[in-house]
């Protein structure tokens, strides 16, 4: 790592919504700390990671200086223990399943000029559009005909779609119904808002708001972001502590791997997780992000930047995330490949799209075929849903569509407060297993509808035995054509 010296000041001129948050003028991204602990944890020895593994393996979130330890870590032997610790604790916490959505991409308009982003502003070849409410119809309508529930919706960052948009697509999108199923969670990627904003989108029932810092080391995001509302580093990084502010109790969190050194942002992402923890009563995040720089048409940054990370330390950075923050939902997507995307479900990720399409309209106009003018970036898996979730099967995990948490009131404090004891599984195991058999019946090819049975048939071994009963009632409930039941 190169280092520089310690930035820690927010922008010149702070609005008050942000200044609330600072503590003496400073933001809580503590370079000099940082680079202090990734230096001095290097080589890292077996018994102190030992201990840092069973303290995951409690569910107990660590401390900046156990997490830098085990990115020290040097020893291949050792590091095979990390990733084994790493899938026991999603085991311990989430149990055997996947949960899947669908991105949407609303508009591509966009008024920053981010040096890796297909959608900067000086990008001439993009093709710029805004989704009608009509067309978001039409794109819901053939997400739902592929078996979806869950979307996140995605937009540039421009005026013209702004809290008041974001707002009228999220109820477009709840007002499909069609006989084959609706769209029961839209989750929301936009640019951060002020808390009148953000108390907009929340009445449009909102389901997780998720908003990336990008890079949090000051210089390296000062350098990316050199004009438009993104530059102000402060804005961004308490985004999502206006957004709880406002009552949105469940945002998301994550960085671009690839603007600067992985372990700084992985410190990052554990300061981003303790700081919302201390200022919202032990409410961190509700998932955890870490897609990699992938080349976009018209960024040079996108292919040369000398931070690239490798397959190998992708990895390891999924790893020490699941073990940092055990309790916490981490996100891999159609970014990666079939391969790496297998590999990071088996040591700690918990949710992942399919069917995977980013340019605009691409899921009721395309053919398919990636476009690069109308994305922001080249996709490494576009397998359909329906070989996503064989695959699944074949690795013994549940296919999920649930929505019942956020229905039955299971957000913010309440869902940390299961999942930190490690009980959230008994509720999300009979869930997934419901919504499973309902896109099994519905929408599966017969290959993988033989293949989802069986997997349901063994993994009622991992339902609670007081819930067996009940879960085979709704089984045969769904059976018979009843759709929609949980828990």
């Amino acid at each position: 790592m190169t280092t520089s010296a310690p930035v820690r000041s927010p922008a010149p001129q702070v609005d008050a919504e942000t200044a609330r948050f600072l503590e003496d003028g400073k933001d809580f991204v503590d370079e000099a700390r940082i680079e202090t602990l990734l230096e001095s944890k290097k080589g890292a020895g077996a018994a102190e990671i030992r201990d840092i593994l069973a303290k995951s393996l409690a569910l107990q979130r660590l401390e900046p200086a156990e997490t830098a330890a085990l990115l020290g870590a040097k020893d291949p032997a050792l590091w095979e223990e990390i990733f084994a610790a790493a899938g026991e604790t999603k085991m311990r916490v989430y149990g055997p399943r996947v949960v899947i959505f669908a991105p949407l991409y609303c508009s591509n308009h966009c008024v920053n000029s981010c040096a890796y982003c297909g959608f900067r502003q000086e990008n001439e070849t993009q093709r710029r559009r805004r989704l009608s409410l009509d067309e978001v119809r039409r794109e819901t309508e053939a997400l739902v005909s592929k078996g979806h529930k869950r979307l996140i919706l995605v937009y540039g960052e421009h005026p013209d779609s702004g809290a008041g948009y974001i707002a009228d697509t999220i109820q477009a999108i709840y007002g499909v119904k069609t006989d084959r199923g609706e769209i029961r969670r839209v989750n929301v990627n936009a640019a951060p808002m002020s808390v009148a904003d953000f108390r907009r989108i929340k009445a449009a029932k909102i389901g997780t708001y998720q908003v990336f810092q990008e890079t949090y080391h000051h210089e390296t995001y000062a350098r990316v972001h050199p004009r438009g509302p993104k530059s102000d580093y402060a804005w961004r990084l308490y985004a999502l502590h206006r957004a709880q502010d406002a009552g949105i109790d469940d945002v998301a969190v994550g960085a671009l791997f690839g603007l600067y050194d992985w372990r700084f942002e992985v410190m990052g992402l554990l300061a981003h997780a303790i700081d919302l923890e201390k200022r919202f009563n032990g409410v961190g995040p509700h998932t955890i992000s870490f897609p990699r720089l992938l080349p976009a048409e018209g960024s040079a940054l996108s292919t040369e930047s000398s931070w690239r990370v490798s397959d190998e330390d992708f990895l390891r950075l999924v790893a020490v995330l699941r073990l940092s923050v055990p309790y916490t939902g981490l996100v891999v997507t159609a970014r990666e490949t079939p391969g790496i995307r297998r590999r990071a479900l088996e040591i700690g990720v918990t949710q992942t799209d399919a069917s995977t399409r980013i340019g605009l309209g691409a899921y009721s106009e395309s053919s398919g075929r990636q476009q690069m003018e109308r994305q922001q970036f080249m996709l490494g898996d576009t397998r359909e849903l329906d070989e996503v979730a064989l695959e699944l099967s074949g690795m013994g995990l549940l296919t999920s569509f649930c929505t019942a948490d956020y229905r039955c009131g299971r957000t913010g404090s309440v869902f940390m407060g299961i999942a930190k004891k490690g009980k959230i599984q008994h509720l999300c195991i009979p869930n997934a297993i419901l919504t499973f058999r309902e896109y099994l019946l519905d929408y599966a090819s017969p290959k993988t509808r033989e293949a989802g049975l069986a997997l349901i048939e063994r993994r009622m071994a991992d339902v609670p035995e007081g819930m067996r009963e009940a879960v085979r009632t709704r089984m045969a409930e769904i059976d018979a054509g009843r759709r929609d039941l949980f828990f």
